[in-house]
């Protein structure tokens, strides 16, 4: 017992005399640890969670005290990640802290909209406030470590997952997770309102087959590199200090067995010095896609790819030391794993007070502050998205007789904070849509009919939802997803509003020929609103908007908040396009202008190709107009830029945010490139009547790509240029990039 505490006092000298050392204080550490306590820091298991706290098994506990453990999920609160701290560090040779995460996703007590609606904000400084209190609330209740962003460009909405994600564009994804990284991590870890920031899912899982869930992905190198990797590299740039890997296999091998993506892209090409977790059992999933024989070999095959902490699978605390000794493993690469785990902890200050975290003080403070939720509601206000507005069905007078609201989302409190929504409170503290619009109307204004469930096929409340509807001046119905049909394990081959809600809608449509009828919708992924487009006057995407959605729905409901947001992924006409995304590639047969139907072109016999609602699109209770597009020159350079700039007028009377969009399209390239890709964005605040100059700086590194021989850089030639409000638009503009 007497040297355990020596060694605690030798590890206090090294951080109290090389404060930012942290590659002293590791080597010195690991000098003193045995091969079996370097292989004890690469697991991780799992707490638990009941009405009293957390709490973990019998093993779990064994498992820390004999230094096999480096890592815990799923514990949480002060008390708990105390007492399971006081056993790493007073209970083991060496007092080695664990470290404790959680998925904080979007919030962690105050709940924000869903990723993929905070996306749609197009607000990065939004975006990382959002995760800056989800990293204040969560590091207050002892948590170290969030799985996230997750950072998967995705252009499947059957895959459930899109709802964590930015949505399919590439530039938007880089500059999200930089901002999501940022915020989690602040500007120094040391201190203890900040959480390590998780990179994930490396890589390509957002491209899963058939949208189904952890299932295989098949690309060629140039997309891997072109469209799956930037975003991952973008957030090493902004400093994140953990990656995930995945749980699909990519190109026949399994993520969490790719050297070729672990070692080769991630620790040698980019030089990332973070540590490596796999996802929740991907290492044994390797069995199970064929490429493992059995546990050992897992452990062999995660190990030497490059992942350097076992979530849950049992395999490296089982089988690693073995392996070294039968030279299957390298023990430097134990030691390099071990290494990147330490220099997390030391960074966040663990060694200087293992308890930093464990203030109750803090704890009982920090959730649900009333800052918080103002911010939440404003977020979530900003993420909503305004597809259609017919007949100006929106926004709703406070002085209208009757408003019905009608639908099973009307008073729900559990669904519309969404899926992975950590600690949030679904039953007393998230605002539904009934309370947010009593805040603007008197009792007697509001008609109510729940109508129908999300799923049952019960139409036994239709009667009594029409006869209210038929009482009322206007119409608002609240309908969507439950939050179990989107997220992890929550594919769907259908996109339209599940149950009976779309046959609810018609019917009411029917009753009420003449009368304006607004459709909200709280979901998780793009959905077929094909028939609803021709049945209500305006449709409010408002996703699972979060703790303060109810609020926030009202807000833009009755005008007090403009919207503003513009949709990050398409909304196809049917699950028959998909995947379907703005800036996919031409054909040798496009379709004509002049006549859409020509036979032997690539397009449908039944449908459109294009989609019902496009990347970028977003409506506004104003109107914006874009005008004279100016270039500063037609010729760029290797050495110089060029500014593109536009005039933005808002011509309607309301003020309001616009979201500027700059598209480049390169016309000729030694691999085909797509129509048109996003390169930049501003959202710029105009009042009524005013106008203001938007100007986009253009240089070589916006036009660059991997190419066949997948070289990075960029080729000569003309390029089209165009300033927009989304992605619906024909290029009119170019200019010649040449070699000078």
């Amino acid at each position: 017992m007497r040297l355990r505490f020596l060694y605690i006092a030798f590890i206090c000298f090294f951080s109290q005399s090389f404060s930012q050392n942290y590659e002293a204080k590791v080597d010195s550490l690991m000098r003193l640890m045995t091969l079996q306590e370097k292989i004890g820091q690469t697991v991780m298991y799992s707490g638990h969670w009941d009405q009293t706290g957390p709490f973990v098994s019998t093993d779990n506990g064994k498992y820390i005290r004999e230094g096999n453990m480096g890592a815990m999920l799923n514990a949480m609160s002060v008390k708990g990640t105390r007492d399971l701290q006081k056993i790493a560090v007073e209970e083991t040779r060496l007092g080695i802290p664990l470290l404790f995460g959680y998925d904080v996703i979007h919030g962690h007590r105050t709940i924000f909209p869903i990723n993929l609606g905070l996306s749609a904000s197009w607000d990065l400084q939004m975006i990382e406030k959002s995760s800056r209190i989800a990293a204040e609330e969560a590091s207050a209740e002892g948590i170290h470590w969030t799985f996230a962003p997750m950072i998967d460009v995705s252009r499947d909405p059957r895959w459930g997952r899109i709802s964590e994600g930015a949505g399919e564009d590439v530039f938007l994804n880089n500059e999200i997770a930089k901002a999501y990284v940022k915020g989690f991590q602040g500007d120094d870890l040391s201190q203890p309102n900040t959480v390590l920031a998780c990179a994930k899912h490396y890589v390509a899982y957002g491209a899963a087959q058939a949208g189904r869930d952890y299932h295989t992905t098949n690309m060629g190198e140039g997309e891997l590199r072109n469209v799956y990797l930037p975003p991952f590299k973008a957030a090493i740039d902004a400093g994140v200090e953990t990656f995930m890997s995945a749980f699909n296999e990519l190109n026949g091998v399994p993520t969490s067995g790719n050297k070729f993506t672990l070692r080769d892209i991630l620790k040698d090409e980019w030089n990332f010095k973070g540590l490596v977790v796999s996802d929740y059992t991907s290492i044994n999933e390797m069995i199970q896609h064929g490429f493992a024989a059995d546990s050992i070999d897992a452990a062999r095959i995660g190990m030497n790819a490059g992942v350097d902490m076992d979530m849950m699978g049992h395999v490296y605390r089982l089988h690693l030391k073995k392996l070294v000794e039968e030279n299957k493993v390298s023990e430097a690469f134990i030691n390099d794993a071990c290494k990147r785990i330490l220099m997390a902890k030391f960074k966040l200050g663990l060694f200087d007070d293992p308890y930093r975290y464990s203030d109750e003080e803090r704890e009982i403070k920090t959730a649900y502050q009333s800052e918080f939720l103002t911010e939440a509601r404003e977020i979530a206000a900003a993420s909503s998205v305004l597809l259609q507005n017919k007949n100006d069905a929106l926004p709703l007078s406070k002085t209208s007789k009757t408003i019905a609201f009608i639908g099973p989302l009307v008073k729900d409190e559990y669904n519309i904070i969404g899926n992975w929504a950590a600690k949030g409170d679904r039953d007393g503290k998230a605002v539904s849509v009934f309370e947010g619009v009593s805040e603007y109307l008197k009792p007697k204004q509001i008609l109510y009919a729940k109508g129908c469930d999300i799923l049952k096929a019960d139409t036994s409340g239709f009667e009594e939802a029409i006869r209210v509807s038929k009482q009322a001046t206007e119409i608002v119905l609240v309908m969507g997803e439950d939050y179990h049909m989107s997220g992890e394990a929550a594919s769907r081959t259908d996109l339209k509003i599940p149950g009976v809600q779309p046959e609810l809608i018609k019917k009411i449509r029917e009753a009420n020929p003449n009368k304006k009828i607004t459709l909200v919708i709280m979901n998780g992924r793009p959905l077929n609103l094909s028939e609803e487009v021709n049945l209500v006057d305006a449709i409010l995407e408002v996703w699972f908007p979060g703790t303060m959605g109810g609020a926030a729905t009202a807000d833009l409901l009755f005008g007090e908040v403009n919207p503003s947001g513009k949709l990050t992924v398409t909304f196809p006409r049917n699950v028959g396009q998909v995947p379907i995304y703005y800036n996919m590639k031409n054909t040798g047969r496009p379709i004509p202008e002049s006549n859409p139907k020509e036979d032997y072109k690539s397009n449908y016999i039944d449908i459109e190709n294009t989609p019902l609602f496009a990347f970028g699109h977003g409506l506004s209770y104003t109107k914006f107009n874009y005008s004279d597009l100016k270039l500063s020159s037609n010729k760029l350079t290797f050495s110089n830029t060029i500014d593109a700039q536009v005039e933005v007028s808002n011509t309607g009377s309301k003020d309001g945010y616009e979201i500027v969009q700059l598209y480049i399209h390169d016309k000729v390239g030694s691999v085909t490139r797509p129509v048109k890709e996003l390169k930049g964005f501003q959202k710029i605040y105009l009042k009524k009547g005013e106008t203001k100059t938007v100007t986009f700086t253009v240089s070589v590194e916006d036009l660059k790509f991997y190419n066949s021989d997948m070289v990075y850089g960029v080729e000569t030639g003309e390029f089209e240029i165009a300033i927009a409000p989304s992605s619906e638009f024909k290029f009119e503009s170019s200019f010649t990039l040449i070699d000078q």
